[in-house]
């Protein structure tokens, strides 16, 4: 298909919030690279701009809050704010289909589906479900589940990165799992470019002789870094050389502060912050392991990541972790939650030097499989097919009536 297309998305470059903003970038340039005319309503300024021959609308929004309850009456505003934006959009312009992201632009999306009479997407990232262990009974988290589910029925297809998250959705949603088509995210290696002097940063937090851990992502419960802290001690025990980083920033922070205190860690780490992407893949470029523990994961972009930038990685065997690290020929994968198996696979990368090079070379080659024109293409495909139904339908209304 190369129609026009309106994706609707609460973050997009500059404003980065965490991997959706990328993700949604990434697709828009490839979809317009395959002759997609795409428009994206989103939030900040300025008001309208063409980046990388996407267009771009945005609507001012104040800054949201961290209070969850606080939060969910923000989110409505700025669902307000793009819905009555993109009507002017709509009304000035032909659209073929809405293409929303995630519960957080959900009511926005549909209204302007319905608006203009075209189907509408959405891509599913991850679920309150999933992120709360199911714990959605009560507010403010139902609010959201319910919000999730109301979208995962109202769509006229969804998309989600792995086939995990496909068995989650339709479980979690009751919708069927026709409905829901799995397209996984994309990765460009030229994207994680590393800044400044390696050498340098290395120095800041590790000795020549000392190994380097990384542990990064946002620090909530689901990510599991609680179980990598317990995990560490015995891998000191083996591994006296062993310096860790902890990057990132969440509502879990100063919790497992405190865990790495107790356990006696802080003398063999840092916890250094949230991060921006420059300092980021200069990390993945230094460390000699990241691993990812996650609990919930619809798919791991961070072990992807890593993988690309040509650092060994240990995976929890969990969720789109199992997509992204298929076998321990590109990964090793630990058993989710168990602290015991995870040690004793680090022990293993950090003093198997054989070991850690198979690691880097297979999956410098596995990574190609994540390129962005083949999730153009399929998103493209999944398009025409959802546009051409939606003219079957009209049709077959149009006899009915006549």
């Amino acid at each position: 298909m190369n129609g026009r297309v309106l994706i609707v998305s609460w973050e997009y470059p500059p404003v980065v919030e965490g991997g959706l903003a990328r993700h949604v970038r990434k697709l828009s340039e490839a979809l317009v690279a395959q002759g997609v005319e795409v428009h994206v309503l989103t939030r900040g300024e300025p008001e309208r701009e063409v980046r990388a021959r996407v267009h771009v609308h945005r609507v001012p929004e104040p800054a949201w809050p961290r209070d969850l309850d606080r939060f969910l009456a923000w989110v409505q505003a700025m669902n307000d704010d793009m819905l009555r934006v993109g009507s002017e959009l709509v009304d000035e312009l032909e659209f073929d289909l809405v293409h929303g992201h995630d519960w957080l632009v959900a009511r926005a999306g549909s209204a302007l589906a319905d608006r203009v009479g075209v189907p509408f997407l959405t891509t599913i990232h991850a679920t309150e479900h999933g992120r709360h262990q199911g714990w959605v009974h009560k507010p403010p988290q139902s609010t959201i589940h319910a919000t999730e589910r109301w979208m995962a029925r109202r769509a006229d297809a969804i998309v989600c990165c792995s086939h995990y998250m496909r068995g989650h959705i339709a479980d979690v949603f009751g919708v069927d799992e026709a409905g829901v088509t799995v397209i996984p995210n994309g990765i460009d290696p030229g994207d994680l470019q590393p800044l400044g002097d390696l050498e340098a940063l290395r120095a800041k937090y590790a000795a020549p002789d000392e190994r380097l851990l990384l542990l990064v992502g946002r620090l909530v419960y689901e990510k599991g870094f609680q179980f990598a802290l317990d995990a560490l001690p015995a891998v000191i025990r083996r591994v006296p050389n062993l310096r860790f980083l902890v990057a990132g920033s969440g509502t879990h922070e100063q919790e497992l502060k405190r865990q790495a205190r107790e356990l006696g860690l802080m003398a063999h780490g840092t916890f250094v912050g949230w991060i921006d992407d420059a300092l980021l893949h200069s990390l993945y470029r230094i460390a000699d392991l990241t691993v990812v523990p996650s609990l919930y994961e619809p798919f791991g972009l961070v072990a992807l990541e890593a993988m690309a930038s040509g650092c060994p990685c240990i995976v929890a065997n969990t969720g789109g972790l199992a997509e992204v690290a298929p076998s321990d020929d590109v990964a090793l994968r630990f058993r989710s939650r168990d602290p015991k198996s995870l040690a004793r696979m680090m022990v293993r990368v950090l003093t198997d030097d054989a070991l850690r090079d198979r690691l880097v070379a297979q999956a410098s080659e596995h990574v190609l499989r994540f390129d962005w024109n083949d999730v153009a293409a399929q998103t493209r495909e999944l398009y025409a097919q959802m546009v051409a139904a939606a003219g079957v339908a009209r049709s077959r209304a149009a006899r009915i009536s006549s």
